[in-house]
């Protein structure tokens, strides 16, 4: 059979050009560049505007009053006892968030239903309810007020509220961005290691661990930015006392209400330039893991 004698249902495939001007596969440059624009246009509008609002105001007095209002003790007790909370809390919560995700992913005990729903519990409930139920629990007339009063033992409006108020609220990140990293590896590489006698231990350092790490960097780097930033349960449970128990973003509220706009602004300063830090750590983890 000749070309020319070939079946009429055969389908000619259009060259590259053809494909190009077709008007299903052309792509409309207009439109992209307008998404993009939208995208861009919200984005300044809801975060680089009110942050370069905020860098503005700081420094519109100069510089010495700026470093004025950061060099008052209670504002250096305030940035101390931000970075302190957050020292003790990542750790903790990393260490549990693996833990926990462990257990969710590999272990087949019951209950793990409730303890995943249990995990997003902070996602649902506002941190003003989780201060209270902490006054609730440890207080002077909590559950728990009048045992810890008698052993001389302080929780609310001192440095162990604050603690465990920061624990809940940043407790989900580790857990959430673990979990889907051990559903992929699977466990071949840790059956197999354990084939070959190493321990349970031997088996997490060596194979385990290095297969999530990114989840779990990614998950530390959410942690640090909740617990530098969080206000809400800390503001319940912990006096606002300055020089005692008045964190960064307290500190902040405190010398707006008092009208000291430059004090304010400086400090909120401190928190942007922590956020934006803890952001840029995110982006390198990010394109890392890309990588």
């Amino acid at each position: 059979m000749t070309a020319e004698q070939a079946p009429s249902s055969v389908v000619r495939v259009p060259s590259g050009s053809e494909a190009s001007r077709s008007p299903q596969l052309r792509a409309r440059p207009w439109a992209i560049w307008g998404l993009r624009g939208l995208a861009l246009g919200y984005l300044a509008l809801l975060l680089v505007l009110p942050v370069a609002m905020a860098f503005a105001r700081t420094f519109q007095d100069g510089v010495a009053p700026v470093w004025q209002a950061l060099s008052r003790p209670t504002a250096l007790h305030a940035l101390g006892l931000t970075l302190l909370i957050a020292a003790i809390v990542v750790p903790v919560n990393t260490v549990f968030g693996v833990l926990c995700a462990l257990a969710l992913v590999r272990s087949r005990l019951p209950g793990r239903a409730l303890l995943n729903t249990i995990v997003d519990l902070p996602f649902a409930v506002s941190p003003v309810v989780v201060g209270l139920a902490l006054i609730a629990v440890y207080g002077q007339r909590g559950w728990l007020g009048p045992w810890l009063t008698a052993h001389g033992i302080q929780v609310i409006f001192a440095l162990p509220g604050m603690v465990l108020a920061t624990l809940f609220v940043s407790l989900p990140f580790v857990v959430r961005e673990v979990v889907p990293l051990l559903r992929e590896v699977g466990t071949e590489q840790e059956q197999a290691a354990a084939t070959l006698g190493a321990s349970a231990l031997h088996t997490f350092w060596r194979v385990t661990l290095p297969s999530i790490r990114w989840g779990v960097a990614y998950g530390v780097v959410l942690t640090t930015a909740r617990a530098l930033g969080e206000f809400g349960a800390v503001s319940v449970v912990s006096g606002r006392i300055a020089g005692r128990t008045e964190t960064l973003t307290i500190h902040v509220e405190q010398r707006y209400e008092a009208l000291d706009l430059t004090g304010a602004f400086a400090a909120s300063l401190v928190l942007a330039l922590l956020a934006l830090a803890t952001l840029a750590g995110l982006g390198l983890l990010t394109a890392r893991e890309e990588a």
